[in-house]
């Protein structure tokens, strides 16, 4: 392999590496601290909670942690097959196409899963407390106010 074909692909695939962990970290941002350390706060700190209602949310909050680590376990696989098929091809395909697409699913289904959390979790609380719950979940949703 001639050394300017060598050094592109040595490029190509840090980069590709450096993309993949960059999407994967601002999803791991994105869900666990940003919204996460603000629902959690307004939960156990702002609501006014009873034992009942934290035994409740702890359970949700383990099942959803178990299907969380499955959908960003699905997400590294992805990247790490795209990582792979763009070393070995050099051009965007088939193989690059399928862990796109991978990826997006496990990422759609993360997103789908955690708006089913947080849906589960107002369940919980009372109406008083589900209004409190709904303006901070709305405040993190649309983001800053430009």
């Amino acid at each position: 392999m001639r050394p300017e074909n060598r050094t592109f692909s040595a490029m190509l695939v840090a980069t590709v590496l450096a993309a993949g962990l960059a999407g994967w970290l601002g999803v791991e941002y994105g869900v666990h601290h940003k919204h996460g350390a603000d629902l959690d706060s307004a939960l156990h700190h702002e609501l006014a909670l009873s034992h009942d209602q934290d035994r409740k949310l702890d359970a949700l909050e383990a099942d959803f942690a178990a299907k969380r680590h499955v959908y960003e376990a699905q997400m590294r696989a992805a990247n790490s097959d795209l990582a792979t098929a763009m070393a070995r091809d050099h051009a965007y395909g088939s193989s690059e196409q399928q862990a796109i697409e991978r990826f997006h699913k496990a990422m759609m289904a993360l997103q789908e899963e955690t708006v089913r959390h947080v849906l589960a979790m107002r369940g919980v609380l009372t109406p008083d407390q589900a209004r409190s719950f709904d303006a901070i979940v709305a405040k993190n949703l649309a983001g800053p106010s430009s």
